[in-house]
């Protein structure tokens, strides 16, 4: 019974980066009431391109279920399919996404995704190898995108192998947007002049509440990038769940440099506020970390556009703000 699984699709329906796209015909199929034996000694003479996972289809061509190849070679000779199939093997639709499709694989602990239209018939199959190399081009991919490239189909995966002047040209933009919020940084610095020449220390922390926030941003964007396209959850769970974790981080970086910022200069004012602006600034990171790509994408932009310069001066603008109106109120009374 090891055939090529019939497929009614039409290649125009076919996504480039979908399970339908990535899935090979040429499987070896099985019927439940097969004994062992009879489909080892079929597939030892099989030339289908994906034998493993075997999969169990009913006369229709309907997957029932499946299992792979290292329990099939274990299992005795004699035993029927029927007692041996996973029915509740993960499989895809022809039009899922080829990172859902990975993460499916990777939940389930499977080597293979079989692929079933419609009516649960088996159209092909997805390999290991492809699997693998779906995560491999995805992550080049994200790599690409925490530096700002843009997005550009095939020739965005190979970004990194381009010639040096097309390296510049796609980075340039957003690195200029990245002077002008520098630019406007600049500006908040100055626009609170009063407050560094009534409290010279406040300059000190400056560095240090602008790092710290944009780590807390980056390890968000990190996740967004990659997660807004797998998590099946609402946004706003996911944005509450963030913001907590951000102040949370903020709230523990908080009470660590106020204490060694009381201990060292003596002024609790000081300290307390450099806590409080700790707190505010990494909440606050941590909702636009995530917020920007997903604002892009729904724009139908590039989540890079959020994981990039644009985040990181829209960070470093709102942390000067939070923190020196911080240190007015406290210290200039």
């Amino acid at each position: 019974m090891s055939r090529t699984a019939p497929s009614p699709l039409e290649p125009p329906t076919i996504a480039p980066e979908s399970a339908g796209h990535l899935m090979v015909r040429e499987v070896a199929t099985a019927a439940a009431d097969e004994r062992v034996d009879e489909v080892r000694r079929r597939l030892a003479g099989s030339e289908r391109t994906v034998v493993d996972p075997l999969c169990v289809v009913d006369d229709e061509g309907r997957l029932i279920g499946a299992l792979c190849l290292c329990e099939l070679v274990r299992a005795d000779g004699e035993a029927s399919l029927a007692a041996l199939v996973d029915r509740s093997w993960p499989r895809a639709s022809p039009e899922m996404d080829q990172e859902r499709l990975a993460a499916l694989a990777r939940d389930r602990r499977v080597a293979g995704v079989p692929v079933v239209d419609g009516e649960g018939r088996l159209l092909g199959s997805v390999s290991a190898l492809t699997l693998l190399d779906v995560v491999w081009r995805e992550h080049v991919e994200d790599m690409q995108r925490s530096v700002g490239i843009v997005h550009a189909a095939e020739g965005a995966r190979h970004a990194l192998e381009d010639p040096p002047t097309d390296r510049f040209f796609r980075r340039i933009p957003w690195l200029l947007v990245g002077l002008a919020g520098s630019v406007l940084a600049t500006g908040v610095v100055a626009r609170f002049e009063a407050a560094l020449e009534a409290q010279v220390t406040i300059a000190f922390f400056v560095p240090a509440i602008v790092y710290l926030a944009d780590a807390i941003g980056t390890q968000t964007e990190a996740v967004a990038v990659r997660g807004l396209s797998l998590s099946h959850r609402p946004l706003r769970s996911i944005l509450a769940g963030e913001v907590i974790t951000g102040a949370l981080i903020g709230v523990t970086l908080g009470a660590l440099g106020g204490l060694l910022i009381w201990l060292i200069f003596g002024d609790p004012r000081l300290a307390l506020g450099v806590g409080i602006s700790l707190v505010t600034a990494g909440t606050v990171a941590s909702a636009i970390g995530l917020l920007l790509p997903w604002l892009l994408s729904r724009a139908g932009g590039d989540p890079a556009f959020g994981s990039g310069p644009v985040a990181t001066v829209v960070q470093d603008v709102l942390s000067l703000v939070i923190y020196f109106l911080v240190m007015s109120a406290l210290l200039l009374d």
